[in-house]
């Protein structure tokens, strides 16, 4: 199995960073938090330009139709640029999960919409909590296998201020007994969440190096002390650990073992970022608690994201389940 990216996708992932970059990110993420989505709505425009939003939407349906690791190749950077804005569930989860209805109506209904940028969408999986159910023009609710469209009720609090939540209500049943394309619409958003995770632990390690480099203590900089290079190179070897689990969980999406492995990046993505997060935090010191230094926007942003598709324990049981169950078959066909 090919765990390198191609000459192609290290192009894309180039030409994404610079639009993000040149995009003033930050301040689309503060505007975002603050209930000003303009300058966030104009950057994801952008990206739906580029074919970021139409990756996972077919052809027919106004997209691209790419690989899921391309996919992956696109919300790194995003991750790494902190993008605001539901772009798993308007770019991953809800089109994967629509695509894989018996009934393609609703995906023909929503998703040009979705490709071109021009309507975003959110949606809750069990818990009745939907991402920026105030600003997204399409809100779904899936749960017990069926589909429903929803309302925002109350806004709930979140860690990220640009991140923001609302407990949602059921409307309008639109789709039921589909458990298994509701199963896939939630792995797809797994995946693109650990593909943001190993993102944002990126920005982080790349902030932090720099910030060692020109931060002085006793007359030299302080990324010359041993104890902060193997506090960096650690955080360097677990973000490197983890990125090809990351591109397992892509290429395997149509396997049996989809489930399984899309835990497995989350984990070791969420784990490797938080380790960023942690170390940036102790590196920079007392200036990376302050709201407004950019360092901020990262750090809340890992802490969200490592529970926002499932807790580190419920996809930690899933990995234990899938192994279980494979254990058993083998027995069975031993016996």
């Amino acid at each position: 199995m090919r765990f390198a990216l191609s000459p192609e996708q290290l192009d894309f992932g180039t030409s994404v960073r610079k639009l993000l970059d040149a995009g003033r990110t930050p301040a689309a993420v503060r505007g975002w938090a603050t209930g000003d989505p303009r300058p966030g709505r104009g950057l994801i425009r952008q990206l739906a330009g580029a074919g970021v939003l139409g990756l996972a939407i077919d052809d027919e349906h106004g997209g691209v139709g790419a690989e899921p690791i391309d996919l992956v190749v696109a919300f790194v950077e995003l991750g790494r640029a902190a993008a605001p804005g539901p772009l798993v569930e308007t770019a991953a989860a809800i089109p994967a999960l629509l695509q894989a209805l018996p009934d393609k109506s609703l995906a023909g209904r929503w998703l040009p919409g979705f490709a071109e940028g021009a309507e975003l969408g959110t949606i809750a999986f069990h818990n009745g909590v939907a991402l920026d159910a105030d600003d997204a023009e399409v809100v779904l609710i899936a749960d017990g296998g069926q589909l429903h469209t929803g309302h925002r009720t109350g806004l709930v609090r979140s860690i990220d201020p640009a991140r923001r939540l609302f407990a949602v209500a059921a409307d309008e049943s639109v789709a039921e007994d589909v458990a298994d394309a509701i199963a896939t619409g939630f792995d797809t958003g797994a995946l693109a969440c650990a593909a943001q995770l190993l993102g944002a632990g990126r920005a982080l390690l790349d902030s932090t190096t720099g910030y060692a480099k020109q931060r002085k203590q006793f007359g030299k900089p302080i990324g010359e002390f041993q104890a902060v290079k193997q506090k960096l190179a650690d955080v360097l070897i677990g973000l490197d650990l983890a990125e090809p689990l990351l591109y397992r969980a892509a290429l395997t999406m149509g396997d049996s073992t989809r489930g399984r492995d899309v835990s497995v990046a989350v984990i070791a993505c969420g784990d490797a970022a938080y380790r960023a997060a942690r170390a940036a935090l102790q590196v920079h010191g007392a200036i990376g608690y302050t709201a407004e230094y950019d360092l901020s926007l990262w750090l809340t942003k890992v802490t969200a994201l490592r529970s926002a598709w499932g807790t580190p324990d419920l996809h930690r049981a899933r990995i234990a389940d899938s192994l279980r169950d494979a254990a058993e078959r083998q027995l069975r066909g031993t016996a």
